[in-house]
């Protein structure tokens, strides 16, 4: 059967991001885009709102009017072949609805990133937003990847302090819709981190040490960005989870010898394809 674009081909894989953008380049679009890239993956992208963004803080953020994000969608999904969606900032219940709406129809894998706030702290999704997330989208998630703080709003609940709780809530968003939940565990304390993949069947702990450094800008979107493109190569979820949460630690390992901006700078998406950096720099 010929594809959308007119070959017999099917071509390479293709990954859609539905996400804020970031100026400085660590996070949000840019930083799918980059992960879609490193890991093989061909990115197109809607984007849902632009921000005045760097390593230090949020200077500004402007909606995209949900008319055009539905717009975007649309456009990609007419014409291009997607084997997965990635879904990050959204903003506003309007936003939710247009993307929700824009979605229709496409039967693929969505991974779910519910961004609500930015490493330095300031909020990326308004409060009117998050039931809008948790009634519309979080049903069609695919997979779900919010870090402790994400997922205690998302439920109305304090933070998780500890894995059985981390996973005890994994396992009530599942039950708001969810197929499947990542507990980032980026937040909890400790000489380890530990992401818990939460499915229907059991639980998966994913340990990996905890680096000392500050370059961590973008982790979340970059996780979700490498979960959804290995699905976009056709990896059953939990090879896709733990294929991205092994190349993060490469990314977060590598990340201060990029030397970008006077914060928390962003991890090295490239660190498998570029020169090793750490400790090159002059």
């Amino acid at each position: 059967m010929a594809a959308k674009n007119g070959t017999t081909d099917r071509g390479a894989p293709v990954a859609l991001t539905i996400a804020g953008s970031d100026s400085g380049g660590g996070a949000g679009i840019q930083a799918d885009l980059k992960t879609f890239s490193a890991l093989g993956v061909y990115g197109a992208s809607a984007v849902t709102a632009i921000t005045a963004q760097n390593t230090v803080g949020v200077q500004g953020v402007a909606a995209i009017a949900p008319a055009m994000v539905a717009a975007q969608i649309r456009s990609v999904l007419d014409d291009i072949r997607v084997d997965a969606v990635k879904i990050g900032m959204l903003a506003t219940p309007e936003v939710i609805a247009a993307v929700a709406g824009a979605l229709r129809g496409y039967d693929g894998p969505v991974v779910l990133d519910p961004v609500m706030v930015a490493k330095s702290g300031d909020a990326l999704l308004a409060d009117a937003a998050v039931e809008a997330l948790a009634e519309t989208l979080l049903p069609r998630a695919t997979l779900l990847t919010p870090n402790l703080p994400e997922a205690a709003r998302l439920l109305g609940a304090a933070p998780a302090r500890n894995a059985a709780t981390a996973e005890a809530q994994g396992r009530r968003l599942r039950a708001m819709g969810a197929a499947a939940v990542l507990m980032k565990g980026g937040h909890a304390e400790g000489a380890t981190c530990t992401d818990l993949l939460v499915e229907a069947g059991g639980t998966l702990a994913l340990h990996a040490p905890r680096l000392a450094t500050r370059n961590t800008h973008g982790t979340g979107c970059t996780l979700s960005s490498a979960v959804a493109a290995g699905l976009a190569h056709g990896l059953a979820l939990h090879d896709a989870v733990e294929r991205a949460h092994g190349w993060l630690q490469g990314a977060i390992a590598q990340a201060d010898g990029l030397g970008i901006g006077a914060g928390h700078g962003p991890v090295h998406h490239f660190h498998a394809l570029w020169p090793r950096l750490a400790g090159e720099r002059r």
